[in-house]
């Protein structure tokens, strides 16, 4: 079957490639939601799925935000936490699924969930992960997301509110971040310039992402990370 997984029976679900979308629930700035990461996770992780005839699991919402945690509504479990959770997700779902692809909306998940992948292929499970990025954007709450969640849910985007953070590229802000997190670089939140967000910009990059899980799905060569 290809779908999700939430909404079938048992019998429809054993062989099926499962897709978890993992994202987070942190502070996106003044005008992104919090969930911001795990809908583009779902997103990618459910087109993909129709294409390639997959099954989506229900999303990892709460996960490695610790860097977020100077706003409010910024909940994270931490990477101890985030690794116990994937790998007993990779567990668990490996008993009756061929194969798991974890799809990562939030790039503070990195290393943890390529050392559980890592950990989960060590035991003998065929199971990868896929990054949900396009080449050159930005690093936080900036174009690139409120691109792609003006093609989502234009309603859920305070385009009122969008303001430029630091824009700073990244590395030259990593001593900071990891001193006093991201309050301490941008009182807003925002990494990079919302700026010029449209949503046929955002349309065109979720269709890149789609179309790279699709193929990685297809052609099934994970690197020796795990990387899909």
């Amino acid at each position: 079957m290809t779908g999700e997984l939430g909404g079938a029976v048992w019998p429809e679900v054993g062989g099926a490639t499962l897709l978890v979308p993992v994202g987070s629930t942190e502070q996106h700035g003044p005008h992104l939601p919090l969930d911001t990461d795990t809908r583009i996770a779902v997103a990618v992780a459910s087109r993909a799925a129709a294409a390639a005839g997959a099954v989506v699991t229900p999303p990892v919402g709460f996960t490695a935000s610790g860097e977020h945690e100077g706003f409010p509504g910024t909940i994270s479990i931490g990477h101890d936490a985030l690794a116990a959770v994937l790998v007993e997700i990779g567990r668990s779902a490996c008993r009756w699924a061929p194969r798991l692809v974890f799809v990562n909306g939030h790039g503070g998940n990195l290393p943890t969930l390529p050392s559980a992948v890592r950990r989960l292929r060590d035991e003998g499970r065929d199971v990868a992960w896929f990054v949900c990025g396009v080449p050159g954007g930005d690093a936080h709450a900036g174009r690139s997301e409120t691109s792609i969640l003006l093609a989502l849910d234009p309603g859920s985007v305070r385009l009122d509110r969008a303001e430029a953070g630091a824009t700073a590229p990244l590395p030259e802000l990593l001593d900071a971040l990891r001193a006093g997190g991201v309050v301490a670089v941008s009182p807003s939140g925002v990494l990079g310039d919302p700026t010029g967000a449209t949503a046929e910009e955002g349309g065109a990059m979720l269709a890149a992402m789609t179309s790279a899980l699709v193929a990685g799905l297809r052609l099934w060569a994970p690197g020796r990370d795990g990387r899909l």
